[in-house]
């Protein structure tokens, strides 16, 4: 294949330097840095641009650094440990002008500067793994195209990297293996498997473990049910077919922004969307008059329910967005809403903008479907006051987003 010289201008979302070649095409190279000059080999083409590998680095940026785990590169976890911490977080920063501008048409949007991670090193509390062979786990490996075998990995917590080298698990029909470590140093494995009916397990040592059903609900196999992570100084209780975040102390982060752009006086009436296991929802409610909070998983809408328990000014709908919020009253004055990295869907964009909140805060892991759902907001009648990015996952190229909408 065809090899070319770049020099690397800004990155793309989803970690790839960009550069351009002869015939104008754009090219992108991952493990590449802005200001770079490289040597890159072409492996797949378009009508104007085309994918390539990094062959050599010509000029290197005074950015680059020596990435930490033996892995990067190749298990496709990480995608900037090659970058120091604060080139990250101006890539995000651009990264994220760039798609409201190109995907969303907000030329002019108001983007604040990343707010970094106070733990950009081991902070990650779940380890999703796959099968390798031998009983053995480990990640998908995007460059060999099969599970590799790790051995470390720094953006995790280490009590569980130290807990995959002593499990053993050959199941047959084992998809899918997480591991979670709660904030009360417990551990939990959540097993996802081809059939329904439960395995019979032993643990030799202090470890929950339950079984993930297709419906994302979940059943107890041995020891508890759930994991406790801490928020802002709140313990939330996390089933394990409940999203639990990437780190707490960004999702502590996203708190703070949220409760800064709702302005809370402690009046009003706030609907909260894909609540989860009600991270956003406790603090809401401390400073509203009323909540309602929207979730369809029964095993969150369970958790919420324990999570918010000292709260008694909250009411829980379970069901899907598009099917609940159509059945509340409209006028609301503060709607939030929290969904899985796909967005909005075309329905819950309608029935937001039928709800007619005054204000919306929309908390997004990731840019693209923002800027996909903000274009629509923008057409109901909503403007762009400002949007707030947050470092959840450093060394990785995702980037969590916090938009504040309001209706002129």
């Amino acid at each position: 294949m065809e090899k070319v010289t770049l020099d690397i201008t800004e990155m793309a979302h989803g970690g790839s330097g960009i550069g351009r070649a002869n015939r104008g095409r754009t090219v992108f190279v991952p493990l590449t840095l802005p200001g770079e000059k490289v040597r890159a080999q072409i492996v797949s083409e378009k009508n104007k641009y085309a994918q390539a590998v990094l062959v050599e680095v010509l000029h290197p940026s005074p950015e680059r650094v020596m990435p930490r785990c033996q892995h990067f590169a190749v298990c496709g976890g990480c995608h900037f440990q090659h970058m120091a911490y604060g080139a990250q977080l101006a890539a995000k920063a651009a990264v994220v002008r760039d798609q409201l501008a190109r995907l969303g048409g907000f030329k002019l949007a108001n983007v604040q500067p990343v707010l970094p991670n106070p733990e950009p090193w081991g902070y990650g509390a779940e380890m999703v793994l796959s099968p390798v062979g031998n009983g053995r786990l480990g990640y998908w490996s995007p460059v060999q195209k099969e599970v590799i075998a790790v051995e470390e990995c720094p953006i995790t917590r280490p009590e569980l990297v130290a807990l995959l080298q002593d499990v053993e698990l050959d199941l047959p029909g084992l998809r899918k293996l997480s591991l979670r470590v709660g904030d009360d140093e417990a551990l939990l494995a959540a097993i996802e498997v081809d059939e329904v009916e439960p395995p019979e397990l032993e643990a030799d040592f202090p470890i929950s473990v339950a079984i993930v059903l297709p419906d994302k609900t979940a059943a107890s196999l041995v020891g508890d049910f759930y994991s406790v992570q801490r928020v802002n100084g709140r313990d939330f209780r996390v089933s394990p077919g409940v999203e639990m975040a990437a780190s707490p102390a960004g999702m502590g982060l996203v708190v703070e922004t949220v409760l800064r752009y709702a302005a809370l006086t402690g009046d009003e009436n706030v609907i909260e969307l894909y609540s989860g296991a009600g991270t956003l929802a406790a603090f809401l409610a401390a400073h509203a008059a009323e909540l309602v909070a929207v979730e369809r998983n029964p095993d969150a809408v369970a958790d919420l329910a324990v999570n918010l328990d000292d709260l008694d000014n909250v009411s829980v709908f379970e069901g899907e967005v598009e099917e609940v919020l159509p059945l509340m009253p409209e006028g609301v004055e503060l709607m939030v809403a929290h969904p899985w990295a796909t967005g909005l869907s075309k329905k819950a964009v309608t029935a937001v903008a039928q709800a007619k909140p005054a204000r919306f805060i929309y908390v997004s892991s990731d840019v693209a479907t923002l800027a996909r759902d903000g274009r629509s907001l923008a057409k109901a009648g909503y403007k762009l006051v400002e949007v707030q990015p947050i470092d959840m996952q450093p060394q990785t190229f995702h980037i969590e987003t916090v938009s504040l909408w309001e209706r002129p």
